[in-house]
């Protein structure tokens, strides 16, 4: 069997003009470095290719693949540890080396529009952190949340399942950083790896246990103990601490109800003491007694989350591998390399 000579990549890949989203969604100038923690992944996959296509061509031998890394750095066997989003984490080697080059970290602020309902999906988001919540927007123009994701989800996966347009307004209501990836070079990558399209299935489950779960306690349950669920959600995707950067005007999208509801159930809640402080811009909670006030739909739904993404998780493992090499240069240029 050929082992494969894996280069010294020596020079850095030139960057790309950056595109942050700003408050209603619009582009800037600005120019965006890639995360350092991704860096030694957007050399590694190309010199791979070329590696497997010279090897094939020359018969080759050499070393082993970790070759050209720092000492105790393996692509192989780090990648995980070094990727902030669950879903990304979870694929093999070889088949994130299909999305590595095309990644950008991009932090993104409070209440930053990723896509707004009937927008073309022209870029795939994975949460690194943060809280993204997704909106429907009424033609009254009423709101509604159905779900709210971090770094166990993505924004944009639709696109993978043939929707070329959002069916949902993506919202950050929890500052954060997500890792970036033009549709464009996305769906090549899912056809040519099932390791992929499993993460794409893994998504789908487990937002779709999510809008169920959110139907049926909108239904059944009062609004005190659902702003304790959606508050609860959020605050497992934050990292500030029992700090919320919620507004009574975010709360009122969340719940779908006026601001004068809100203010109410607020009240109800500190009084409570399931929050601490009603600050300009912030909530402050208590989580264990905010965890009383709210319905068991917060403890089965987010149970139920997460086993789907830890068994999807080790389902990919067994996903056939990605076709990492190509036999001619031409077909590495169909494939987006």
């Amino acid at each position: 069997m050929r082992s494969i000579v894996m280069p010294r990549w020596p020079c850095r890949a030139p960057l790309e003009p950056r595109q942050d989203l700003g408050r209603r969604g619009r582009l800037s100038g600005q120019r965006m470095h890639a995360h350092p923690s991704l860096e030694p992944y957007l050399r590694w996959p190309v010199g791979l290719l070329l590696s497997c296509h010279s090897a094939e061509q020359l018969g080759t031998t050499g070393t082993s693949p970790s070759a050209g890394y720092p000492s105790g750095v393996n692509p192989v066997m780090d990648h995980a540890t070094r990727v902030g989003n669950r879903l990304l984490a979870a694929l093999p080697p070889a088949d994130f080396a299909l999305l590595a080059p095309h990644l950008r970290k991009v932090a993104l602020e409070r209440d930053t529009v990723l896509v707004r309902s009937g927008d073309r999906i022209e870029h795939l988001h994975f949460p690194c952190g943060g809280a993204i919540a997704f909106i429907v927007d009424l033609p009254n123009g009423q709101t509604a949340a159905t779900g709210v994701i971090g770094h166990e989800g993505a924004v944009g996966l639709t696109s993978a399942l043939g929707a070329s347009r959002s069916p949902v307004t993506a919202v950050v209501r929890v500052p954060g950083s997500v890792l970036q990836i033009p549709a464009a070079q996305f769906m090549p990558a899912l056809r040519r790896s099932p390791a992929i399209t499993s993460m794409v299935q893994i998504f789908t489950r487990s937002l779709l246990t999510q809008f169920q779960h959110v139907a049926a306690c909108n239904a059944l349950h009062s609004v005190e103990a659902r702003m304790a669920r959606w508050l609860l959600h959020i605050h497992d995707r934050a990292d500030g601490g029992n700090l919320l950067p919620l507004t009574q005007e975010t709360m009122s999208e969340l719940l779908g109800v006026r601001r004068t509801t809100v203010t109410h159930v607020v009240s109800a809640l500190r009084a409570s003491r399931a929050l601490k402080s009603n600050r300009r811009g912030q909530l402050e909670i208590d989580r264990p007694r905010l965890e009383a006030v709210a319905c068991e739909c917060y403890k089965v739904m987010s149970r139920r989350i997460d086993r789907i993404v830890s068994q999807g998780a080790a389902e990919i493992l067994h996903a056939t591998p990605a076709r990492a090499c190509q036999p001619t240069g031409n077909r590495l240029s169909k494939a987006g390399w």
